[in-house]
């Protein structure tokens, strides 16, 4: 009798708790961490380090200086854009969404190398602990804001370095075992990070949690771009000039309901980024020493070019 009531209060529990989730919006799904979150994730890095090194770029080519203050202002803003992204994707209430500022900007630069990988971990557990405690008490304005940033800095402090040195580590034997086996890695990364930058997966959060630049990078951003160039070319047909751009200067995600469909269609493309890696990597030399995550951009706004072209103005 005494275990049956036991196990009775313990699924009680279990049943509260899943009640008071539920009432919270907190869903606890590797989808929704892995995909959504990273996705949104890497928007908030597009529209602050990527942007910010396109305007710098665009103001070193043309002289203009307050076109490099702009680009600076926008890269250093990187953490908080994520942060702030990934509570979007999570559906955080404003007061959660906002004190994620603080959070995304402690991690990144405890992160180092590895920012935006620990920006992504921390932020959602901030997150997640904001959702909890949001509008419990009469106080909310005071208590969620202190909740949120201290859970978010407190974590940054514990684990943030320790993310940077692990995500930067592998991101270095990577880049290493492409400097000693540049035809064989080619194919390797340029075919995993252009499969990824197709599957509803961030490869440019991947590239820029790992640091991934260098003749790594160059073959990640051969396979992203041989997968959207590719899939916008042999598409034309049906989509025309949008499709075109939409998917050429876009994404090829765009393709992932046409995949699922028929897997066929994804062999030409999987093939091209599979020569396009040994190509930039035996031949060319084709070196990422722009910022790691255009090497996941691939031609998305020609960020992935602007990336190399960055670097080579950069080794002038």
């Amino acid at each position: 009798m005494e275990k049956a009531g036991s196990k009775s209060g313990i699924r009680l529990f279990f049943e509260k708790v899943s009640a008071f989730l539920d009432r919270k919006g907190i869903v606890i799904s590797g989808r929704l961490y892995g995909i959504d979150a990273m996705s949104a994730m890497a928007q908030g890095l597009f529209c602050s380090l990527l942007i910010g090194t396109i305007i710098n770029t665009i103001g070193t080519q043309t002289g203009l200086a307050f076109l490099n203050e702009i680009g600076k202002f926008a890269s250093e803003m990187s953490g908080p854009a994520m942060a702030i992204a990934i509570g979007c994707a999570l559906k955080c209430p404003p007061l959660v969404l906002f004190s994620l500022a603080a959070v995304g900007h402690s991690a990144n630069k405890l992160g180092g190398a590895g920012g935006p990988l620990a920006v992504l971990v921390i932020a959602i557990i901030a997150a997640e602990i904001g959702k909890a405690i949001s509008k419990e008490t009469k106080i909310d304005i005071l208590v969620t804001p202190l909740v949120t940033i201290f859970t978010g800095v407190g974590v940054s402090a514990l684990i943030a370095p320790a993310i940077g040195v692990a995500a930067n580590s592998v991101g270095e034997v990577i880049m290493w075992a492409t400097e000693q086996q540049p035809f064989i890695m080619g194919i390797l990364v340029s075919v995993i990070v252009g499969i990824v930058l197709t599957l509803p997966i961030s490869s440019a959060a991947i590239c820029a949690a790992l640091g991934l630049t260098g003749l790594a990078g160059g073959a990640a951003l051969a396979g992203c771009c041989a997968n959207m160039v590719g899939f916008a070319v042999i598409s034309f047909r049906e989509n025309r000039w949008g499709g075109l751009v939409s998917q050429g200067l876009g994404t090829s995600m765009l393709q992932m309901g046409n995949i699922v469909r028929n897997p066929k269609i994804w062999i030409p493309a999987i093939l091209a980024s599979a020569v396009t890696g040994p190509i930039s990597t035996v031949i060319f030399r084709l070196e990422m020493n722009g910022p790691s995550v255009a090497s996941g951009m691939g031609t998305c706004g020609l960020v992935g070019p602007i990336g190399v072209y960055t670097g080579w103005i950069d080794d002038i």
